[in-house]
């Protein structure tokens, strides 16, 4: 029996929307906020990943000893992220404990912002943004996304910056709850086993409260740079190369040629920087991704190597890129094609998937689309496609970013 789509908006503009499957042994539900990093006003970046710490810290009927319990004693497998464009909040378990995940969650998501777990928690996110700086890839994509985005929202750090962490007030955090947070910006996705209209009624009643805010995002013109960003440091010893170029938004149907073509071009293995790349050894690592956003995308490339092969492998990575066009053939998107598809049914098997995909694509598309149109979409993408992306967004990057050994001094 195919899985069916049911939806609501409760009054206070709460939208909720579910695939239930009676034959499913399992259940999930998760939050969507659409807020992240680049809804932040650039004085108190990493607010938003700092409130996804907040909400496990405890209500006004729970503590955070409680929350960690709670959801322990119906054995589920909770969690939470924060990314430039969402942060959500999910829980996968036993369907006869659903009701019990919704009841915490829908707690969780009105904290108590206490002052001593404010001081508390920043100590433990200005420990995580340090850990961070230990990881090159990381601390190059953030210097990459500055330098391509410039004093666009999407520039912003996730976890924010030492200075902007450490200066943050409780005050302007409730602030930026009280508006970004809101019953209105929210999306409640559920699949697996359960009733619809019994966990409808759940949410109506736990969140009856919770205010509209007509909160909107920003759109500022976008003004990409090109630019070339090399940093030095004594604390690698491979050389990292990260590419930049703009790509199809998320909301365009354009975005599944553009993940194909990443995929073609810079799969873990296969792909055309494997062969060039990873199998001849002149590479640890030699990958592509599309990311697609509210708006915008991008195409990254990066790799990592010797110092020694810098030179050479960025030459390649810039060779296969802007060869891509010409020698694409149908054998490359039955290939990919075909991995994609197996992707994305694997990811929809278990409820906590679907769920995910539910929420992710409603939150930035606000339609539904089934798996098996998803499906259907994929196989439906052809090689004019492809090559029509590949003009329409060229893979030659707009911004180099490297980060290499210090020289000797």
């Amino acid at each position: 029996m195919p899985v069916q789509f049911n939806e609501a908006t409760l009054d206070n503009g709460l939208k909720i929307i579910a695939e239930p499957d009676p034959a499913a042994h399992t259940a999930a539900i998760g939050f969507f906020v659409k807020t992240g990093a680049r809804d932040e006003h650039p004085d108190i970046m990493g607010v938003s990943h700092f409130l996804e710490h907040m909400m496990f810290k405890g209500t006004s009927r729970r503590s955070a000893a409680d929350v960690d319990r709670d959801f322990d004693d119906i054995g589920a497998n909770h969690n939470a992220y924060t990314s430039a464009e969402q942060t959500a909040f999910y829980a996968h378990c036993l369907p006869e404990h659903l009701p019990r995940a919704e009841e915490i969650l829908t707690d969780i998501l009105r904290p108590a912002l206490r002052q001593d777990d404010f001081n508390n928690e920043k100590a433990v996110i200005l420990e995580e943004i340090a850990m961070y700086r230990d990881q090159p890839f990381w601390v190059l994509y953030e210097q990459a996304m500055e330098s391509y985005y410039g004093h666009h929202p999407l520039s912003h750090r996730v976890l924010g910056t030492d200075r902007t962490v450490t200066d943050m007030t409780r005050k302007q955090m409730a602030a930026y709850f009280n508006d970004r947070y809101s019953a209105d910006n929210t999306v409640v996705a559920l699949a697996g086993r359960f009733d619809f209209d019994e966990l409808a009624d759940r949410l109506r009643e736990h969140c009856r409260d919770w205010q509209t805010t007509r909160t909107q995002r920003r759109y500022p013109p976008v003004h990409t740079k090109t630019d070339q960003v090399t940093v030095e440091s004594d604390t690698v010893n491979r050389h990292y190369l990260l590419l930049i170029g703009p790509a199809p938004p998320v909301k365009d149907e354009r975005r599944y040629a553009a993940g194909m073509l990443a995929q073609i071009l810079g799969d873990v293995d296969g792909s055309r920087l494997y062969w060039a790349l990873i199998e001849t050894g002149l590479a640890e690592e030699a990958q592509a991704q599309y990311d697609g956003r509210d708006g915008l995308g991008e195409f990254l490339i990066y790799s990592s190597c010797s110092p020694d092969n810098a030179h050479k492998v960025e030459a390649i990575l810039r060779r296969e890129a802007d060869r891509l066009p010409d020698s694409l053939v149908q054998d490359d998107l039955e290939r990919v094609r075909s991995k994609v598809a197996t992707a994305a049914t694997l990811h929809g098997e278990l409820p906590a998937g679907r769920m995910r995909r539910l929420g992710n694509l409603w939150t930035y598309t606000r339609q539904y689309r089934s798996l098996e149109q998803e499906l259907a979409r994929i196989n439906a993408v052809t090689l004019d496609e492809l090559r029509a992306v590949c003009r329409q967004y060229p893979l030659t990057p707009r911004l180099a970013a490297r980060l290499t050994p210090a020289r000797p001094s």
